[in-house]
């Protein structure tokens, strides 16, 4: 696999073959590709733990990170783009809009590099990248994508530590294609081993592919780490 193979495609290897076509299509966003990804659709159910996790989720809001609303058919959309950062790495967006109420937006960003030294990707959660996230990545029989987070870092200035698990969360992920409606179906959950769920949500989405666009600022972060 090479750079020019992008991000999901060089942390599969063989196999991304055995994606659904069109998860292959979405997945294989990347700078040599030529195209995005934007989804739009609703959120089934956005949902989050007991109400003492609503302080630790209104934190991460602040960096776009979970947010403590919860709800059920809450339009949302999902902008994937690829791009060459400030270190030359290529890096795709997951940039995620939902309206969770009149009046109130809310985003939960991140972006996704390919780390030759740790041989999977890393994801960076929120607008400045403070937290870097090892990503184990699947494929299931029935060619859906399946995504747990690993070791999870915190990067500030000089200060850099390996973030405890028993203090945050660890994320399960499965993205699926739906042949019979044509809509991508995704599914998260962000659950503590002591305290279980924090955050999740289930939605449905269709996509447009925009050819020869580079990520827009807007979905970009505003401050790039070199560690990962």
């Amino acid at each position: 696999m090479t750079a020019a193979e992008g991000v999901f495609v060089r942390a599969l290897g063989a196999d991304f073959a055995r994606l659904h076509p069109q998860l292959q299509r979405r997945f294989g966003v990347g700078v040599a590709a030529g195209y995005g990804c934007v989804g739009r659709g609703v959120m089934t159910e956005v949902r989050r733990g007991p109400w003492w996790t609503v302080p630790f989720l209104a934190l991460g809001s602040a960096r776009n990170i979970m947010f403590p609303e919860k709800g059920r058919g809450i339009p949302f959309r999902i902008d994937n783009h690829a791009y060459v950062d400030g270190f030359g790495r290529e890096t795709v967006t997951f940039a995620r809009t939902m309206n969770v109420r009149p009046g109130r937006r809310r985003r939960f960003d991140a972006t996704m590099i390919y780390s030759e030294a740790r041989g999977r990707v890393v994801d960076y959660l929120g607008t400045h990248q403070h937290l870097a996230v090892e990503l184990e990545l699947s494929v299931t029989d029935d060619g859906a994508l399946r995504l747990v987070s690993g070791a999870q870092r915190f990067y500030e200035g000089p200060i850099a530590f390996r973030f405890p698990l028993m203090f945050s969360g660890r994320a399960f992920l499965t993205e699926r294609f739906d042949d019979e409606r044509g809509l991508f179906v995704i599914d998260l959950e962000v659950r503590n081993r002591v305290v279980g769920l924090l955050f999740g949500y289930r939605g449905e989405f269709t996509c447009e592919f925009p050819e020869g666009q580079d990520a827009p600022e807007t979905a970009k972060p505003y401050r790039e780490e070199l560690r990962d």
